[in-house]
């Protein structure tokens, strides 16, 4: 029976605010090509990049396999891409200009080599790109050698350093290495670095993870291996191996992210999950859609004592291979997109699913969120996570947005555009949401575009009243280049932060130097009660382009 107060009450009830929504999946636009490669280049545009193959986004007369997506409007616009920029990587220079590397041989005649292209995209003001075009000289800019599969990590200099690869087409194992480093802008007299590691890890060793520590020395991860690399001395350390024999590169694919750097030591943690427990010594042939992908994650603390130690286990809610991890503004780690067997690459292993090319089944449906300072046991959780219909499997991209929620797009393991199969092209843009996008927000206000380095500076606040500010947190994120589920150069670094007595303003103090965070672009987050606000684009360093000296103040 409803009472005579609640009669009157009803109409009000009716149209009061809705509750604010949680985690929350929204499918938005068509992405015209099918995200292999996925990087932000400015607050409001992304770059996707695919292989050369009959997309439906169409330039000059022909399918398109680059496009600038718009985060304002969530359409594609077709991207003037010479080059086959299948299976490349790339990042940002100290400048602020996007660099895309490496691809495939000549697909269609209206497409040039792109295994040794070098592809620039300078700083875009324009809120739809319009006037920005991808730049791309086959006289000049070319790297050393033929690369397809390699990874790629902006360092200390502000240059991009290019991380082995093989020099041709293959099905599955890397069978035409190149066991190499080398860098943009060219170090070394454009000669090539032979690498060990690269050497030791065959031939499973195809994008290898790849990360900056703060001290300016390089860690790697290929196969079931992991190494400090110092490009200043040349020189190679081997570390402890993955325990159990997991294999974390690609085709076996784990997913890995340098956790949140925290003033004022910044120690260094890895973490890396999935893959596969399969020795690569067993022929492509013999391997299975439907072997189980690894749950296990390996963590390490990259100090003499944390190396002593050696990687400690956990465990995922479930094994995935070739899902990806983002880094979330509070320090959280998304672990999205992948499936729970099989492989990465396409059209290759036994058991798949008739009339498929999928080496991989079982898609990864429901996000994970990893906690990095919970007790051990307890980081992982699917609370509060929805469940997409949308499988991500090879040839998918994901990045964290300049407004906090995260972009999904892709899926193809087919050989060309084919929509008549369980895992299909996938064209559908998707966003994953946190519950923060659907509240009253903290905003950022007078933000510095160049920031330098151990440089204390002041930015306006607004904090909505109902935020009791009882927790707060500044983050620096460099969103990275999204490829084969690894997300290169992706970094977080919180910053010291004091908010001011009356909550309008924030004192910040930027990283100590360049090797804490290698110069170039990335984005602030304010994160007040675990409501996060928008980033503000900024550009760590002094601008100038690789390399830069370097800057700021020693740890």
């Amino acid at each position: 029976m409803i009472s005579l107060l609640q009669f009157f009450l009803l109409p009000l009830l009716a149209f009061a605010a809705p509750s604010p929504l949680g985690w929350h999946f929204v499918q938005n636009g068509s992405t015209g090509v099918i995200p292999i490669e996925a990087i932000v280049v400015s607050p409001t545009l992304a770059i996707l990049l695919d292989k050369v193959q009959n997309d439906p986004l169409q330039i000059d007369g022909h399918g398109a396999w680059g496009a600038l997506w718009s985060f304002e409007t969530n359409t594609a616009t077709a991207l003037r891409v010479v080059s086959d920029t299948w299976c490349g990587s790339g990042g940002f220079l100290s400048n602020g200009t996007m660099v895309s590397v490496a691809g495939n041989v000549p697909q269609t005649p209206y497409t040039t080599d792109g295994r040794m292209m070098i592809r620039l995209f300078e700083p875009c003001t324009d809120p739809s790109g319009a006037s920005c075009p991808l730049i791309e000289d086959a006289q000049h800019l070319l790297l050393a050698q033929n690369r397809w599969y390699p990874s790629t990590l902006r360092v200390f200099d502000g240059s991009l350093m290019v991380v082995g690869g093989m020099h041709d087409i293959a099905h599955f194992y890397n069978v035409d290495p190149a066991n190499s480093f080398e860098f943009f802008p060219s170090k070394d007299g454009g000669v090539p670095r032979p690498s060990a590691f690269l050497e030791r890890t065959l031939p499973s060793n195809l994008f290898p993870r790849v990360f900056a520590l703060p001290d300016g020395k390089i860690f790697m991860i290929a196969n079931t291996q992991s190494i400090i690399y110092d490009i200043e001395t040349n020189t190679e350390t081997r570390l402890p191996d993955i325990p159990n024999g997991v294999r974390v590169s690609n085709p076996f694919d784990a997913s890995a992210t340098l956790l949140p750097l925290t003033p004022p030591h910044f120690t260094p943690e890895v973490l890396v999950c999935g893959g596969s427990t399969k020795n690569d010594s067993i022929p492509v042939e013999e391997l299975s859609a439907q072997d189980p992908a690894s749950d296990q994650c390996s963590r390490i603390t990259l100090t003499p004592e944390g190396i002593k130690k050696g990687w400690i286990v956990e465990r995922m809610l479930e094994g995935r291979v070739m899902s990806e991890m983002l880094l979330m503004p509070n320090g959280k780690i998304m672990i999205i997109n992948g499936a729970q067997t099989g492989y990465g690459s396409s059209d290759s292993v036994m058991d798949r699913i008739p009339g498929e090319q999928s080496n991989a089944d079982h898609p990864a449906f429901t996000p994970v969120l990893y906690t990095p300072d919970a007790p051990l046991g307890q980081r992982f959780s699917k609370e509060g996570m929805p469940t997409t219909d949308i499988a991500r499997l090879y040839h998918s991209a994901v990045t964290l947005t300049p407004s906090g929620n995260i972009f999904i797009a892709g899926s193809n393991p087919m050989s060309n555009v084919d929509n008549t199969t369980k895992f299909h092209s996938e064209f559908r843009a998707e966003y994953l949401n946190p519950p923060y996008m659907s509240v009253e927000r903290p905003i950022l206000r007078d933000v510095p575009a160049i920031i330098p380095f151990n440089h204390a500076f002041s930015v306006t606040v607004e904090i909505p009243a109902g935020i009791r500010a009882s927790s707060m947190k500044v983050a620096l994120i460099d969103l990275g280049f999204s490829s084969h589920g690894f997300h290169s150069s992706s970094r977080l670094v919180f910053m010291d932060a004091v908010l001011s007595r009356d909550r309008k303003s924030i004192t910040i103090t930027s990283p100590p130097n360049n090797r804490v965070f290698p110069p170039g672009p990335a984005y602030i987050f304010l994160t007040v009660d675990d409501v996060t606000s928008v980033g503000a684009h900024v550009l760590v360093g002094d601008g100038g382009a690789p390399p830069v000296k370097d800057q700021g103040i020693p740890l």
